[in-house]
Formats: structure tokens, sequence, C-alpha cells
């Protein structure tokens, strides 16, 4: 596409591309460049195959494009994978010493040679290559040298000679791809979605983040430990997801700000203690990065296939909240908010997001004094009368927590009155289950007020898109593509959901399509069941890839 770039960076697990990628996106969001990468990686250690897709544009940019400029092949299966991607004019960069390869795109570059001359290691052919990109695409070497420097530490110095070893080869031997228009604006972040999820947190207060490694949640524990002492965090890995729900209700009971998450398969192991906080009345913030089931599935991969678990988690009856991010932006904020949410009505929060938006990275503008810690119910002077269940109007008790004088802070999963003590007493049991039926009403009129719902495009257009959580970047790309007028509504939350907003949206439109990286439509099911209307069209992906903007336009137009 005029006025931006796409580079693809292929190799095999250990070949160091998804690192490689990451440094050349920050070079890129260094020049001003709205920046997104995507990495694809397969569950191995060493071998298989990996690769780093990178977009930039002068203007925002929400999602990867599966068409390249350039394509750099450390190996020969990048090669078969990533020659279909190349336009007209596109490059492709290869190790002559390696492979052989034959086009009028090819682009030799004597990878190894040049890693033997610099006296490096294998894994440096990426900086090289790096050098190249920046000749082909005119960057400035200043800011490759700068962000190198920040990345690779004391090991920089060989991998910056590489990169002008990279850039000079090229310059004496190749035309440019293009010069790209770097706009002058504000240098803001590159976060991946987990990265915004943990900054969000934190600006509301977390205190504790427990975790067990699972993907595509992984990286929030990676990235809370690394930063844990900056961000004023404890960071804990117990033993199994098991482990870390129970850790942080215990956390949140002794009045900590504590944060869980996972992927499906842990979130499924910590379906009897998510009940239990809602029994308990425990404040917790519960992270699903969604990937592609059902079972291990496919583990390095995406999907938008647990919205149906996220809605029907815990056994009971309970108030609850789940909501769901579209963008790095909206994970920051949602994160923040979901934390406030959950202390502030004393329920269990789960914020939805997925391997796509979670592990992506993009150019995040933040508001950063948006995010703070929201007041909670606490109970002032606590005294040996205090009753953690307390009947109030709206369903909300005061908290106190264990250590305060004179006071006994009881919580339990049994069904309780007033003072934690368990009860098997009808009217008693009805008294506490209305008791926590309050707190909807507070809950429902909170949530309306924080913008549940996202519209984009043409206002007066009646072709109306659905779509939920990461599918957003690739909806707002195919927009740009279809020549007719368009609107996108896209539900942040989905407990309580907005359905007279939403439902008025639908009641407006001639044609309604809705968008999901699932096989079933469950944001189309949920919007049945909570608006009693159907849209007329879905639009499904479920083999564990985003959709390509390009390829999701042409099917809207006929769609629509």
């Amino acid at each position: 596409m005029e006025g931006e770039l796409s580079v693809v960076m292929g190799g095999e697990a250990g070949d160091g591309v998804r690192a490689a990628g990451g440094v050349l996106g920050r070079i890129l969001n260094r020049h001003g460049l709205y920046s997104f990468l995507r990495e694809d990686y397969q569950s191995l250690i060493r071998g298989g195959h990996n690769y780093s897709q990178v977009r930039a544009s002068k203007e925002k940019v929400r999602s990867q494009i599966e068409e390249a400029d350039i394509v750099v092949a450390l190996d020969e299966r990048s090669v078969e994978n990533h020659e279909w991607r190349l336009m007209e004019k596109g490059k492709l960069i290869f190790d002559p010493d390696e492979l052989e390869y034959s086009s009028e795109k090819a682009t030799p570059l004597p990878l190894s040679s040049m890693v033997e001359e610099a006296e490096g290691i294998e894994i440096m052919k990426n900086s090289a290559a790096i050098g190249a990109i920046s000749y082909f695409y005119d960057l400035s070497l200043e800011i490759v040298e700068n962000v190198m420097g920040k990345v690779y530490g004391e090991k920089a110095e060989k991998n910056i000679v590489l990169a002008h070893k990279g850039h000079e080869f090229c310059k004496d031997n190749y035309e440019k791809v293009k010069d790209l228009e770097c706009p002058d604006r504000e240098m803001t972040p590159l976060l991946t979605g987990n990265q915004a999820i943990s900054l969000g947190a934190v600006k509301a207060g977390l205190d504790v983040y427990i975790a067990y490694p699972m993907t595509p949640s992984t990286s929030i524990l990676h990235f809370t430990a690394s930063h844990q002492d900056d961000l004023g965090l404890t960071v804990v890995q117990p033993e199994n997801e098991i482990g870390v729900i129970n850790m942080a209700l215990g956390s949140a009971y002794a009045g900590a700000r504590a944060m869980v998450a996972s992927s499906g398969g842990g979130f499924s192991l910590m379906q009897e203690s998510m009940s239990l906080a809602g029994m308990s009345e425990t404040p917790i913030l519960v992270i699903e990065c969604q990937r592609a089931g059902p079972s291990t599935g496919v583990p390095t991969y995406t999907a938008q296939s647990d919205m149906d678990l996220a809605m029907c988690f815990g056994q009971g009856e309970f108030p609850s909240i789940v909501l769901a991010p579209g963008d790095t932006e909206e994970a920051f904020y949602r994160a923040g908010e979901g934390l406030n949410l959950a202390w502030k009505y004393q329920v269990p929060v789960v914020l939805l997001s997925d391997k796509h938006l979670s592990e992506s990275s993009m150019s995040t503008e933040l508001e950063l004094d948006k995010v703070s810690p929201e007041e909670a119910k606490i109970e002032k002077n606590p005294d040996s009368d205090y009753e953690r269940y307390r009947f109030t109007e709206d369903g909300v008790s005061p908290l106190a927590f264990p250590g305060s004088p004179d006071t006994v802070v009881k919580t339990t999963s049994y069904e309780h009155i007033e003072f934690g003590y368990t009860t098997e007493d009808p009217a008693e049991i009805e008294a506490m289950q209305d008791k926590r039926k309050r707190k909807w009403g507070g809950i429902e009129k909170d949530v309306m007020r924080r913008e549940p719902v996202k519209v984009y495009g043409d206002e007066n257009s009646d072709k109306l898109i659905l779509g939920w959580g990461s599918t957003k970047g690739a909806i707002l790309e195919a927009m740009k593509l279809i020549d007719s007028p368009t609107k996108f509504v896209q539900p942040i939350y989905l407990r309580p959901f907005p359905s007279k907003i939403v439902g008025d949206y639908i009641d407006g439109a001639s044609k309604t399509v809705c968008v999901e990286n699932n096989a079933t439509g469950q944001l189309a099911k949920l919007i049945r069941g909570e608006t009693l209307k159907t849209v007329d069209e879905k639009v499904l992906k479920y083999d564990a890839r985003p959709f390509n903007p390009p390829d999701l336009a042409k099917k809207l137009e006929v769609l629509l």
C-alpha cells in the first residue's frame, strides 16, 4: 500500500527472527512511523518455522497485512513460505552462502561472510539484514544504532557493525524500495497487549501479580517479573493455575489488589475458585488470553473461542463482569477499569484477550492520568462487631482486612449470614442471594458510563459491521478499502452487555455482518440472546490466524 512498508523476516526457531522483528518495529517507531508487529511461531524451541510481520506507516496502523515489500529468508522454508507475499517490486533477501534462489526479486546478501568478518555469531545475521532494510527504506542509521544499543546492551557493538555492513552492501548493489515520509509526532511506546494490560492494572493500584506460564499469557509474567521493582509489584509463580487463583484470592482477602492471567486451559482449572470469589465477594481481576482450542489445540496461535466459557465461569449465580478490549490502548485503559470495578463491587472480573492482541506490538498513544485507583468501600474503624457481609442498599459491604485491631474478618465458601458464619436457613440464604443481586444495579449503571460500546466509520451508514476484541484492527483496516460508507460497532463489555445501544444500531441498519475469529459466531449468539436480534451475515475465521484486512474487505464488500 502507498505510504507504508511491510516486511517479513523468517527462519527457524532459534534464528532470532522474533527478536529481530521487535528491533525493527522499535526502529520504525522511533522514526515516528506508526508500527504494528505480529509474531508467528510454532510450539518449538529449535527448528520449525518462525516469522515476524512488521508493518509501518505515517498513518495509524492496527493490523498486519499479508503482502510484503521485503522478505528476509534465513532458511529455505522461509523462501517457500513467503515468496508469494512479495509485491510487484518486492525484494527477497537471502544468504547466497546458504541458499540458492533465482528470481527477479532475488536480493542476495552475504550474511554469513559478514558475520565471519565481524567475528560475530550466526544469530547476528539479523542485524545485517536490518541494516539492509534501513537502506531500502532510507532509515536513519543513527536510530538503528541507538535502538540496537538499548536492546543488545554490551553485545551491541558487533550488531551495529553488521547493520552498517548490510546497509553499505545494499547501497553499493541495489536501488531503494521507497523513501518513506516520517511524520513529526510525539514519541509513543511500542507495546504488546500484555504489556499494556500490565501497565493499566498497575496504574489502577495493582499490588500483586500471580501466574503460572501458559502461552499467550506468559509474557505478562515475564514483563511484570522483570520490572516488579519499578512497578511496585510482588510477582509470584506458584506450582499451577489452581495455586495461582487461590493465592490471589488470599492476597485480596488480606487487602492487596491482585491480578492473575492464563489461557483457556488454565482458566478452566480456576473455575471452582472463581465461584469461591463470587460467594466470598472477593475482588479479583482475571486475564484470559485466548488461543486456538479445544484442549491443547494450537498453543501458539490465536482464536476468539472462549467467550462462551468466560460468560459462564463458576458454578452458581453471582454478579461478575466480562470485558474485551480490542487494541493495546484499550487494553491499558480497560485493564485498569477492570481492576477498579472488581474492588468497587467486590466481584470477579474477566478481561478477554487473545494471542493476536496479547503478543502483537503496536505504537500506542496513552493518557496515563486517565487511569488511577478508584475508591473501594472500606470500613474505616472496624471493631469486634464487624460484619463482613453487612446488608447494604447497593449490596456492597464495607471491607476490612486481617490485622485490624479487635476485628475478626471472616470469609467463607459456604452460604452465610452477615458475620460470615455458615447457614442453611432458607430465609437467610435468600436474603444473602438478594444482597449479592443488588450489586447488579450499580454495576450496570457504572459500566454504561464507561463507553461500553465504541463506534467507528460513517455514523449515517446503514451498513453495519459488528466485532469484538482483536478483530477490531482488521475491521478498521478493511473499512479503508471498502468503497461504500460503513459503520463498525464494537461492544467492549460483554457482561453486563450494552443491549439497548447495540440493539438500536442493529435496528438502524439495512444489513449487518458479524466478524469473529471463531467457528460458531459467539458474539452473534450473545447479541441474539441479549437483544432478540439476529445478524444477517457472519464472517468467521477459525484457522488459528488473524484476519488479513484486504481479504476481509473483499468479503465485507460482497456481503454488504
